[in-house]
């Protein structure tokens, strides 16, 4: 199955969107609903007043929209970049697949629709290498990140990632640093300001990091633990393909995939660190997730393994469907 994902065409497209749909059949079953996270960030506020109250019919079309874009935004991105040898669509392939592991990650959230930002972010970082205007690049990034916060306060995190790849991606100059910071603070600067000329200062320890070590699941289930050993299995395997192909990468692509490890190794656990977050909040992860994941379903000349994975992949989500509409406990 694997090979169909392999090239870039409009059929390749079209059973993305098949895909999509067949690893989230719940949705035909169960009602689709959003899942909210008390006091994270303003789009938390606008999915509780304005796309809970929706039929779940439109709920649904909204994820499917939201997960397909993602997912083909993401893969035209690194394609464009030239992150791997050849052109294919393993990556929105991953990012669908890998929406099915956890239930969690299989409806409306927060963290879901954050991704769109965070891939922007990322977009904007793979950049920085070759940017003529650094500067305003940084301070664009600093911007897109602060707001990012605002927006779903478990991605503070991204904070440290945009330092992390400002030193991966140039040489230490202390005003880009400065330059990045400004842009960080900007957001909160402007609503500071709106919250003293509102009278409602003492608000703003909602919009703090809530640091609160702990774990997002009490119970783990036998299926959370397969679901778990599968995507470690593949992320494994394609860390292992990447740096088997790295020799035959520039620079540049290299300082890339150096930017989506720090992704994966800051966002991955962002739902054991900030409070009143579930796995939910560790849907940020599905972009580097999916982007190494590409590199297991790409690089092998032969398919066995490749698509053993997939198949894999195919019995979690049906798992994953399975326990959603109360067939599996």
């Amino acid at each position: 199955m694997v090979f169909l994902f392999r090239d870039k065409s409009i059929s390749g497209i079209v059973l993305l969107f098949l895909l999509l749909l067949a690893v989230h059949f719940h949705f035909l079953i169960t009602p689709t609903t959003v899942l909210l996270d008390n006091n994270n960030g303003f789009i938390n506020i606008l999915l509780a007043k304005y796309i809970a109250p929706l039929n779940s019919s439109v709920i649904f079309v909204l994820y499917i929209i939201t997960v397909f874009v993602q997912a083909l935004r993401l893969n035209i991105a690194l394609n464009n970049f030239k992150m791997f040898q050849h052109q294919h669509q393993t990556v929105a392939m991953s990012y669908i697949l890998a929406t099915a592991f956890f239930t969690q990650w299989s409806q409306l959230s927060a963290a879901l629709i954050s991704n769109f930002l965070v891939i922007w972010i990322f977009l904007k970082l793979a950049r920085l290498s070759v940017a003529q205007t650094p500067k305003t690049l940084l301070f664009n990034i600093g911007l897109i990140a602060g707001a990012t916060i605002l927006a779903y306060h478990p991605t503070y995190i991204i904070i440290l990632v945009v330092f992390f790849a400002l030193a991966i991606e140039r040489s230490f100059k202390l005003v880009e640093w400065v330059v990045l910071l400004m842009g960080i603070i900007l957001p909160f600067y402007f609503l500071g300001a709106w919250l003293y000329l509102s009278n409602q200062f003492h608000k703003i320890n909602i919009y703090l990091p809530d640091i609160h070590f702990h774990l997002p699941i009490q119970q783990a289930t036998i299926w959370l633990w397969l679901s778990i050993s599968v995507l470690g299995v593949i992320l494994l395997a394609s860390i292992y393909y990447n740096q088997a192909n790295s020799a035959r990468m520039v620079i540049q692509i290299r300082k890339s995939w150096s930017v989506m490890l720090i992704l994966l190794i800051l966002l991955l656990p962002v739902c054991f660190i900030f409070g009143n977050t579930s796995i939910e909040a560790s849907a940020l992860s599905l972009i580097p997730i999916a982007a190494l994941a590409g590199n297991v379903f790409s690089y092998p000349k032969r398919f066995l393994f490749p698509n053993l994975l997939f198949w894999l992949s195919i019995l979690i989500a049906i798992c994953n469907n399975l326990l959603i509409t109360g067939k599996l406990h």
